[in-house]
């Protein structure tokens, strides 16, 4: 019996984790929005944009995560929408480099 609960409470822990590095991810992203926004590399303007995004990557993990379980269709198009997110902050942060 002992055995069983301590597998279902480690099954449990690894549903867990995958939603807590999505939302590790996406607070990561914030913040590192925050302080590009901070140090004037992106405008006003996109940093609403960003923000915008980061508030349905947030809601969207909400709502996925809310019945404890990620399939993998929701892990997959959370991982498209942080992926998407990232690459358009690097691009605002890029936009006005000369080389």
């Amino acid at each position: 019996m002992k055995k069983a609960v301590l597998f279902l409470f480690v099954i449990g822990c690894c549903h867990l984790s995958h939603a807590q590095n999505f939302r590790a991810q996406q607070k990561a992203q914030e913040k590192s929005i925050k302080a590009a926004y901070k140090k004037g590399r992106v405008t006003g303007l996109e940093y609403e944009k960003l923000m915008k995004e980061q508030y349905i990557i947030r809601e969207t993990l909400d709502k996925y995560s809310a019945d404890g379980y990620l399939d993998a269709s929701e892990k997959n198009r959370l991982y498209s929408k942080l992926d998407r997110a990232e690459r358009r902050l690097r691009k605002y942060k890029r936009n006005g480099e000369v080389y």
